[in-house]
């Protein structure tokens, strides 16, 4: 298995830092997996290994102002900017892309795809549509400007995500942690984004229901929207509006709540792999 870090030119070019995943000598095709608003592109390891083990060329991106990713100069963190990273992306990998993308990276893929058909393979929305839930979105946010001056230890921020999450069992090791946070020079734990960045992503003129809605209606490739049952995000109600909007998608329902990847890794990779070789190749 080869892993190898690489770095791609994002809009206004901006360094953009990515992982990329392949089994030698074996290429199936080629998937790019975008993590969601406050993530890293290390939140898909699991998903990019077992991918590339199967002949799958797989990618993983930190996004504008995430991970090891540069931050914008400007502060400009616009749906209109993630979608201009995603398709200077494609460009470099030369080839069109299936697109994985979770929630942030779900709305960035939807958007570009139907708003310059034809630009990618196939979709895959892992508990995102064109609508969410304002309930769901609120308590993100809230979660994720909980904690402006950061945390003295690990054990701080593995607390707060506890308490965000608290379905899910704490971890036995703190050392994954570390990859969603970055030391600060006055020693304290800060997450891995720009702080600016929930500016941007508060504007209701970028990701209204319209905007993504018109552009849902354009998408005509293979798409698999994966909604977990437990989402706040996501409602039965917003997944149909969805599938009546693009006729070439269908649904797959989980027993997870809007973290599917880290609530169920394991049903998701073998969701997401029969969905390429069954509706994509």
């Amino acid at each position: 298995m080869l892993q190898e870090t690489t770095t791609f030119r994002g809009a206004h070019g901006l360094r953009l830092s990515g992982d990329r995943w392949e089994r030698p000598g074996s290429d199936r095709g080629t998937v790019l997996l975008l993590h969601g608003g406050g993530q890293t592109r290390h939140s898909w390891n699991r998903t990019a290994r077992a991918l590339a083990a199967e002949g799958w060329q797989a990618w993983t991106i930190d996004t504008r102002g995430h991970g090891d990713s540069e931050w914008s100069p400007g502060g400009r963190y616009t749906l209109d900017d993630f979608t201009a990273d995603l398709y200077a992306i494609v460009a470099q990998l030369g080839t069109k892309p299936v697109v994985v993308g979770a929630s942030l990276g779900g709305r960035t893929a939807l958007a570009a795809e139907g708003e310059r058909p034809g630009t990618l393979a196939g979709l895959v929305l892992v508990d995102i549509t064109h609508r969410t839930g304002p309930s769901g979105q609120s308590r993100v946010k809230r979660f994720m400007t909980g904690a402006p001056h950061g945390f003295a230890t690990l054990e701080e921020a593995a607390d707060a995500i506890s308490a965000y999450r608290p379905e899910r069992p704490r971890p036995r090791s703190l050392d994954g942690l570390k990859r969603n946070l970055r030391r600060g020079e006055d020693g304290r734990w800060y997450w891995h984004w720009d702080p600016r960045f929930l500016g941007s992503t508060a504007d209701a003129g970028y990701y209204s229901p319209e905007r993504l809605g018109r552009a849902a209606r354009a998408i005509a490739i293979p798409t698999l929207l994966v909604r977990g049952l437990h989402s706040d995000i996501v409602t039965a109600e917003s997944a149909a509006e969805f599938l009546d909007l693009v006729p070439t998608a269908r649904e797959i329902a989980v027993t997870a709540g809007h973290m599917i990847t880290g609530d169920d890794n394991a049903v998701f990779t073998t969701h997401l792999r029969d969905f390429l070789t069954h509706d994509v190749a």
